[in-house]
């Protein structure tokens, strides 16, 4: 049992800082951010920016830079091993040009707009003041612990993957360059590392928006079981929910309650849309790269699978396949945790408007109401929102969205390799020769 608790005591977290220590010791680490989490000798922790941080974020902008450069600029891809097509070769040259501008947005946001991650953290770590007000102690467990999976998920498919691939290429005498490796290995780590910053901080939002509309529930239950007067009263047992992280303490008069939820969720609100000018172009750059991957990976699959490839390759068409398979859902899992990530507060978000009409028509106190209307007036102007810098709106959406996209990008690489001579391989002539000798003829 001591071994047990000792086990459970490092998953145990009572402070934000301390909450998110082992995801800004690996964004650190990687250049993500200019940030560790330090404690003071008081015990309390708090993000520290150190000059080794801004020159590590440099190093990775030189690495990057150097290593794209030199692929774009010698032709070689981890694609390009598995077989060279003229629309492979069109595809792997745009992957690559993008993954050079994922890079260098990603890791010009840490610079840049290094304060916009460090006052949506700020703001919200300054949270623990206003929910106290209303009884409730914030516990950081359910945060810290929800970290830790998605880092620990997102390495293992990584390694896995890497894995995976590498052991392939050895087997069949595939030495890849550094450039190659290096450019294959940033670039599908530092993704996945800057969406799991992403997804644990929207997952923060979404916590403490469920606290608020538990603490309104609980008000709504309580005056279905008229046990509120308009006198405040106090409890005389800890009512504990540990199933939202919270304590509840003390009740305090129903228009103090409201009020000061008005103000946690206007906070709440104002540190989602900081977060969203630090992550929104990041965002548009992994959901560009994700998608043009999708793409290629599904065209070259599709292809494979339906006997109009003729590549000549060292690999089977299983090795083959399997590759791009993997690829493409390890982008896909990209996308999705992204969407869901965000999806999930803002739906958090849209519940609270529900609860507080209910509220509003249960009331018969004229100061309550009043305070519930205000609440009802901030909640229309104020929304939890993310967007890819304002092209697009970051929820469930975009799954249609790029379902068709995906459907219509793949209908046109297929005609158009259907209707090129030897599908475009081998020494026949290109698609381009034979649009120039069909529009020869016609004139």
């Amino acid at each position: 049992m001591s071994a047990l608790r000792r086990v459970r005591k490092y998953f145990i977290s009572s402070q934000v800082y301390e909450a998110l220590r082992p995801l800004f010791f690996l964004t650190f680490l990687y250049g993500l951010t200019p940030f560790h989490v330090v404690k003071k000798k008081m015990g309390e922790s708090y993000l520290k920016m150190s000059c080794f941080g801004i020159f590590n974020i440099f190093i990775y902008i030189c690495l990057c830079g150097f290593c794209y450069i030199s692929s774009l600029r010698q032709g070689e891809s981890i694609v390009g091993y598995f077989f060279r097509t003229e629309i492979s070769t069109i595809g792997d040259r745009l992957q690559i040009f993008n993954g050079l501008i994922a890079g260098a947005v990603i890791y010009t946001s840490a610079i840049l707009k290094r304060c916009k991650l460090l006052g949506t953290l700020t703001i919200l770590h300054s949270l623990d003041t206003n929910f106290s007000n209303i009884g409730i102690r914030v516990k950081y467990s359910r945060i810290f612990r929800y970290s830790i999976l998605v880092l620990v998920f997102k390495l293992l498919i990584l390694g896995v993957y890497f894995v995976g691939v590498f052991r392939l290429l050895v087997s069949l005498d595939v030495r890849p360059s550094f450039c190659v490796c290096m450019t294959f290995f940033l670039q599908h780590t530092v993704v996945s590392i800057a969406i799991c910053l992403f997804c644990v901080i929207a997952f923060s939002f979404e916590r403490r928006l469920s606290i608020i509309n538990q603490v309104l529930k609980n008000l709504a239950h309580q005056w279905d079981s008229r046990s509120i007067k308009a006198v405040t009263q106090k409890q005389r047992s800890l009512q504990c929910l540990d199933s939202f992280s919270m304590y509840t303490i003390v009740t305090k008069d129903p228009a103090e309650i409201i009020q000061e939820s008005m103000e946690i969720h206007h906070l709440i609100c104002e540190a989602a849309a900081t977060a969203n000018k630090y992550f929104t172009y990041q965002l548009l750059t992994i959901i560009s790269i994700a998608f043009l991957i999708i793409v290629f990976d599904a065209y070259y699959v599709l292809e494979t699978l339906l006997g109009k490839s003729k590549r000549e390759s060292k690999f089977k068409t299983v090795e083959f396949v399997t590759f791009f398979s993997c690829q493409m859902i390890l982008y896909l899992i990209a996308i999705v945790s992204i969407v869901e990530g965000s999806n999930r507060a803002i739906k958090k978000s849209e519940k609270t408007g529900g609860i507080v009409h209910s509220l509003l028509n249960k009331t018969k106190s004229a100061e309550v109401k009043e305070k519930l209307q205000q609440f009802s007036m901030q909640l229309m102007h104020l929304k939890i929102n993310f967007t890819a810098a304002g092209l697009f709106n970051i929820d469930r959406t975009l799954y249609f969205t790029i379902s068709g996209a995906l459907t219509t990008y793949l209908i046109i690489l297929l005609q158009f390799t259907s209707n090129s001579p030897n599908n475009g391989y081998g020494n026949g002539p290109s698609c381009c020769d034979s649009y120039n000798n069909m529009t020869n003829h016609t004139l």
